[in-house]
This record gives structure tokens, C-alpha cells and sequence, in this order.
């Protein structure tokens, strides 16, 4: 069977990291997503990166978690480059969001705050429909199950993974300050929308695949610009060195630690 990983988004920030590092970390096909111009998504995630990456490894393809129709095209086409006969999901990242942060209830403004869950929490549930399909059954020999088959798992966790992305502020337990109220309720949305899905999983794929939450730490990306003055140095993370963290978390998760929230550094977050 041949494994495969998607990212989505791929375009920009942490996804465009992750992206590269599987096509450098692995030697599985990728799928990556963006929303606009995917010639120079291609170009982007494939610039610099070393003459051993196999450029027919990379699959970039629209997808707008805003737009259900752009999800199921990329789903459909996923089903004719990778059959379920012969190949199965082993890593999908889904990874969409947008932050309005509101500082008193009085600066909730109803349209963004419908945006965010749109993206944020709604975004990986159309991930979940759509691609979830593709991951494997009880039935399903993983690769590097088999005597000999060990390079086909090469920089992959040892069961399939579904990790969509949540943040720290996303728990209930861990909320000391408030604020945030859309989007700290959005990626609470998604902690929620994980356990449910691993719960499925446990039935449809046993121990096959499992569904987690990811916490990437404070990145230096568009979303955050606006707070980079206010996170020390040391706490602010480019997307590279996020990306990094992700895939290492991501790598050593086991059965045990399914269903639940994790950060970069593999620390549970509680909901």
C-alpha cells in the first residue's frame, strides 16, 4: 500500500514549512492545497529544497475551506491519483485559520466572528468529510507493516495521524484571561471536532489511525503580526522551526495519546 501526506493550506506560513519538510523528511507523495495561484504554490514549495526531491512527489491543489465545492473537486482528484485500492492517507495536516482577537464583548463584530468559525472550526470539519475517507480501515496493511517495507515509513508515525490545528487559548481549563472570544472558541470547536473524529476512527480503523489537536506555539506569521511585540523573543517561532516541532510531535504520537491536544513541545493541553 502507499502512503501519502496532505497539508492544507500549503500556501504560505507553517503549512508551506510542513509541506517542504515531508517532501525533504519523507519519501511519500504530498498533497499540498492553496486557495489562489497553485503554479506558484508549486514553485514556492519547491524552491531551494535539495535535487533528491522527486518533483512528481508534489500534488498541489485548490481547495477553499470556504467554498465545499473547491473540498470535494480536490477529494475527487485525490481519489484518482491515489486509489483506496492501493494507497491510503498516512498523514493529513489540516491546518486552515484567521484570528480577530476582541478584547471585551463590546468588539465581537458578527460577521467576523462567523469568518472565524467558518475557517477555524468549520474548515477542518469540510477537511474531515471529504478526506477523511482516504484514511485506512482495520483492514488496511500500513506501510512498513511488512518484513522489508520499512522505507515506505520513513519520517511517518508508525499509525496514520489526523491532526488538525487548535491553539493553546482553544482550552477552557487553561483560559486565565479572556479576551479572544471568537477564536479562542473556535479552536475549543476543534479540540471537540477531534475527539469526535478519533472516536470514529477507534470503530472504522482501530488502531489503524487516530485523530489529535496541535498547538504550534506563537509563529511568526501573518496571523499573529499584529502580538509579535508582545511574546519574547524566545517564544516567537518561525515557521520553519515550527514546522519542525509539528512533525516531531506529530511523529511520536501513539494510540495512547489519541484524541487529545498537543503542543510542539508533545505536552498535553487539557481541554
Amino acid at each position: 500500500m502507499q502512503p501519502w501526506a496532505l497539508v492544507t493550506p500549503a500556501s504560505r506560513g507553517i503549512g508551506r514549512e510542513l509541506a517542504r519538510q515531508l517532501l525533504t523528511t519523507t519519501n511519500v507523495p504530498v498533497v499540498a492545497t492553496a486557495r489562489g495561484d497553485l503554479d506558484q504554490t508549486r514553485e514556492e514549495l519547491l524552491s531551494g529544497l535539495s535535487k533528491d526531491v522527486k518533483e512528481d512527489r508534489l500534488h498541489v491543489l485548490k481547495v477553499d475551506v470556504l467554498d465545499e465545492s473547491t473540498v470535494e473537486a480536490a477529494a475527487a482528484r485525490v481519489a484518482d491519483l491515489f486509489p483506496k485500492k492501493s494507497s491510503y492517507l498516512h498523514l493529513g495536516l489540516a491546518i486552515p485559520g484567521i484570528l480577530h482577537a476582541e478584547k471585551s464583548p463590546a468588539q465581537i463584530d458578527y460577521d467576523k466572528a462567523l469568518l472565524t468559525f467558518r475557517t477555524n472550526t468549520l474548515g477542518p470539519l469540510l477537511l474531515i468529510k471529504h478526506f477523511s475517507p482516504f484514511l485506512p480501515r482495520k483492514a488496511t496493511v500500513l506501510a512498513g507493516s511488512e518484513k522489508g517495507d520499512e522505507a515506505a515509513i520513513e519520517g511517518l508515525p508508525s499509525s496514520a495521524v489526523w491532526a488538525s490545528m487548535s491553539a493553546r487559548v482553544g482550552s477552557i481549563t487553561d483560559n486565565q484571561m479572556g479576551g479572544w472570544f471568537s477564536y479562542r472558541a473556535s479552536k475549543a470547536g476543534v479540540n471537540q471536532v477531534a475527539k469526535s473524529l478519533d472516536h470514529y476512527l477507534r470503530t472504522s480503523a482501530g488502531e489503524q489511525a487516530i485523530s489529535i489537536a496541535m498547538h504550534p506555539g506563537t509563529v511568526k506569521t501573518n496571523l499573529s503580526k499584529d502580538f509579535w511585540d508582545t511574546v519574547k523573543e524566545e517564544k516567537l517561532f518561525t515557521p520553519e522551526f515550527a514546522a519542525s516541532k509539528i512533525l516531531e510531535m506529530v511523529r511520536s504520537r501513539t494510540v495512547a495519546d489519541r484524541g487529545k491536544c498537543w503542543d510542539w513541545k508533545g505536552e498535553e493541553i487539557l481541554p
